[in-house]
């Protein structure tokens, strides 16, 4: 019977963190920084703007000029590639992590394809797919694929092999060693992959994008590039800017949660 009257539990310092605040304080200070450099330092806005401009050049694409159809043109294409690579990348290492017949049969496609540059695909897949949509995530998923391989692969192999020889003696089949003992022993490593694996896709589709596409937020981009319209351009990076924040964070916080899953 446990003591009522007791005192709680201190909470755990690792969960504290107080510095959370340093980063958007950094990013203000650098900002009214870069308004007031241009404001009084009398740098033209040709080539610079001050961030109120671009902000509210922002404001307009979005009300006007049909950026949110570009965003979502954009984000349909890096996800498509993206959950695609994962979905292929995770099976197949935990295939090659688990089975050095499977590894020795695959490692040496991904030797050949891995260092090869993504970009330089584009004419060829172009051919193949056009420039649709089927490109654009055939391209993401080519740049994803390798981050998740690879470091599903390194996390299956860093898996104790006392937790796998103890599953076996118990009577566990190898699709139940894979779920309950090699995947959460993998899950920090893939998610590692993963986060590499989102920034990839989209530096590949925005950078395909300003080559071949007519819309999505690499076109836009490019489009504004070429008639001089540097608020624009500064307005679809600062989206970029702030689509990566976002998506950045979004994983780290699927990444704890899944973290708290594999505890338990």
């Amino acid at each position: 019977m446990t003591d009522s009257s007791a005192p709680p539990a201190p909470p755990d310092e690792r969960l504290k963190d107080d510095t959370w605040w340093y980063g958007p304080v950094a990013m203000a200070c650098f900002l009214v920084f870069w308004e007031l450099s241009v404001m009084y330092g009398s740098i033209p806005e040709l080539f610079l703007p001050r961030p109120s401009v671009v902000v509210v050049t922002l404001y307009d694409l979005f009300a006007t000029r049909g950026l949110l159809y570009d965003l979502g043109i954009t984000l349909y294409r890096i996800f498509g590639g993206f959950f695609l690579a994962a979905f292929i990348g995770i099976g197949l290492g935990l295939a090659m992590g688990m089975s050095k017949r499977v590894y020795a049969i695959a490692d040496i496609f991904v030797a050949a394809l891995y260092p090869v540059p993504k970009i330089a695909l584009v004419p060829l897949l172009v051919i193949w797919l056009g420039t649709g949509n089927s490109f654009q995530i055939a391209l993401s998923a080519l740049g994803c694929i390798f981050p998740i391989l690879v470091n599903t692969i390194i996390g299956v192999r860093q898996c104790d092999e006392g937790l796998i020889l103890a599953a076996r003696d118990l009577g566990a089949s190898p699709l139940q060693i894979q779920r309950k003992v090699v995947l959460p022993a993998a899950i920090p490593a893939i998610f590692g992959g993963l986060r590499l694996a989102l920034g990839i896709s989209i530096i590949l589709v925005v950078a395909a994008e300003m080559q071949t596409a007519r819309y999505g937020l690499g076109a836009k981009l490019q489009m504004a590039g070429q008639v001089l319209e540097t608020g624009q351009v500064f307005a679809i990076l600062l989206l970029l800017a702030v689509l990566g924040i976002f998506l950045t964070k979004a994983q780290d916080r699927i990444g704890n949660l899944v973290n708290r899953w594999r505890a338990n």
